[in-house]
């Protein structure tokens, strides 16, 4: 039986948009928890360094569908240049504030520039539909672009602890592989007198759920660093955490390789339900054994869910809007990882490491509430026109 990742690759191209994106998309995570590395050792304030990321955060889930929507419209070589820049300017701008000292609103003005980052993942995923649309392979497809999300929030962070926000990789390289670039379509011309793609109703529906999905990812990683630091073994937090993301990524890979009959909706439905249910061990966790068990088990649903989402979302927006479709779902995740570490952090703070776990509970629940909800919506999908 073929691999079906070496598949992907037999297109002339493919390696190069893939590695291209993978390298460009280290940007985010690092960027994040770089300022946040960067403005806590300057001004000693976790409150400010903190407040100054989320502000980056919750500018590039404002901005990036945005960025996406005119990709859509004049295409990538066309758009991605000019937003990679605005974002630079914004980190540039960041660090020479606060090397001298300028006042503290500087700091958020930069931030918020900084946000004007593009979505790659959404970039790299609509390359990968134009190749592969209608085919069992675009799946597989789906499933490779989630584990490499995967990896970056794995790698990004130890490298930016490393070096700051000194490297910033941009979106040159995949700019470059102009072969492979989605086409523009007179659709997409005319996208915007349409409104955005948020105004569908399926669409919203899976931004939800994203939001609900990242809470948990956000919750798991705090509440894993306090419980490491309560029983005295702050390290053993990213042995935790390598946990989750091996559970994500191992299941993200076994099922992109699946060529499943059951229809997508059955599918989030499914895979709803078994991530609300994934969160409940996390209350039960007494020791860092049982926790890195907690969250390999809770990860395993994660990635598969994520991929079934972007599948759907291809359904849902027409193939001129794909981009800006796709960001919407990213945009809702880090929305949801933010205000899942914010949530959390303010019960730990008040109860304690465990009852953090709570706000994942909760952020499962949601996530059950929402696929039920959009099993009957959600079967609509495939009859929404691709090329509006």
């Amino acid at each position: 039986m073929a691999n079906p990742y070496r598949v992907l690759f037999r297109v002339p191209g493919a390696w190069g948009f893939s590695l291209a994106g993978l390298v460009a998309r280290l940007a985010l995570p690092m960027t994040g928890i770089g300022l946040i590395i960067l403005l806590s050792q300057v001004y000693g304030s976790y409150a400010l360094a903190g407040a100054v990321s989320a502000t980056f955060v919750l500018t590039y889930a404002l901005l990036s569908p945005q960025v996406s929507r005119l990709v859509d419209r004049y295409g990538q070589r066309r758009v991605l240049p000019a937003a990679g820049a605005l974002s630079v300017l914004g980190i540039l701008s960041t660090l020479a504030c606060s090397y001298w000292s300028a006042p503290l609103w500087t700091l958020f003005v930069g931030a918020a520039l900084a946000g004007c980052m593009p979505s790659l993942s959404a970039m790299v995923r609509a390359r990968w539909t134009v190749l592969y649309r209608g085919t069992a392979e675009l799946q597989s497809a789906y499933a490779l672009e989630t584990v490499l999300d995967e990896v970056t929030f794995i790698a990004g962070p130890p490298l930016a602890v490393g070096l700051s926000v000194t490297l910033f990789p941009q979106a040159g390289p995949l700019v470059a592989q102009t072969s492979t670039e989605p086409p523009v379509t007179a659709g997409s011309q005319s996208a915007d007198s349409g409104g955005s793609v948020l105004r569908l109703a399926q669409v919203r529906l899976l931004v939800l759920l994203m939001i609900a999905m990242g809470v948990i990812v956000g919750t798991v990683d705090i509440v894993s660093v306090a419980f490491a630091g309560q029983v005295g073994t702050p390290a053993a937090a990213s042995l935790v955490l390598a946990c989750y993301a091996i559970g994500s990524c191992g299941a993200g890979l076994v099922f992109g390789g699946l060529k499943l009959k059951t229809a997508l909706h059955t599918l989030l439905l499914l895979g709803g339900l078994a991530t609300a249910a994934t969160t409940l061990p996390l209350l039960m966790v007494s020791n860092l054994l049982g926790l890195s068990a907690a969250v390999l088990i809770a990860g395993l649903f994660f990635a598969p869910t994520m991929i079934v989402a972007m599948a759907l979302v291809e359904r849902c927006v027409p193939a001129s809007r794909l981009t800006e479709g796709m960001t919407w779902l990213l945009a809702g995740l880090n929305v949801g990882v933010a205000l899942g570490a914010a949530l959390s952090g303010q019960m730990v703070d008040v109860q304690g490491a465990r009852a953090g776990f709570l706000v994942a509970v909760g952020a499962g629940v949601v996530v059950m509430l929402v696929a039920l909800w959009g099993y009957r919506r959600l079967a609509q999908a495939t009859l929404v026109a691709h090329h509006a």
